[in-house]
């Protein structure tokens, strides 16, 4: 069974088009919403145009670190499946997913074993857990040998530093792997020509 992956930070018309429009595409692709932070935030006007294409195989995933309801309310009605929610409680996330009607991907970050255990209390309203590192927009990992014991009765998806090298680690775990910037180059830009291995590995698995 090939792995399902998901591509985050994409800021560019020209890289979306690229990915949209692979050969393997991937599952999800992921937009920076609200946190600033990061280099690949996109600004709410040109992310109106950048996702108003036709999405083809692949799922448009807003990231959302706390979001306030000024944003959510600003694309509530735009092209996105999946809301990928950070630094919210379960109530938070429970209350956005009743308004807004969008599939959830909850974000929990890991840096030792004694952070797994919070996933439980968002399950039963997400879709997806994500496991991923505290780094945010630093592109940190974590020791992902620590999921080896969760239970696989629910769709898991894990980042953190992920790179290229590591995807046949993946390849008999059932996890969506998530990856970001193991896919641009030293600017902090993606990359198509990293862009294409990876899917390309990914199609092998």
């Amino acid at each position: 069974m090939t792995i399902e992956c998901k591509i985050c930070g994409v800021s560019d018309s020209k890289i979306l088009n690229f990915i949209i429009n692979h050969q393997y595409p991937p599952k999800f692709i992921g937009f920076i919403v609200n946190y600033t932070k990061s280099k690949r935030f996109v600004e709410i006007n040109k992310l109106k145009s950048l996702i108003d294409i036709d999405k083809k195989k692949s799922k448009f995933v807003a990231v959302l670190v706390k979001p306030e309801e000024e944003i959510l309310e600003k694309i509530q009605y735009l092209k996105f499946d999946y809301y990928q929610i950070y630094n919210c409680t379960p109530e938070e996330i429970k209350d956005i997913k009743k308004k807004y009607n969008k599939k959830i991907i909850s974000a929990i970050t890991v840096e030792s074993k004694l952070d797994l255990n919070n996933y439980k209390e968002f399950l039963p309203f997400s879709e997806i857990i994500l496991f991923d590192s505290k780094g945010y927009e630093k592109s940190l990992g974590f020791d992902h040998n620590l999921l080896k014991n969760i239970p696989n009765n629910f769709k898991k998806m894990v980042a953190g530093n992920i790179k290229i090298g590591d995807i046949l680690n993946f390849k008999d775990k059932k996890y969506i792997i998530d990856v970001s910037g193991a896919l641009e180059d030293c600017s902090g830009k993606k990359n198509i020509n990293k862009i294409n291995k990876f899917l390309i590995e990914v199609s092998k698995t």
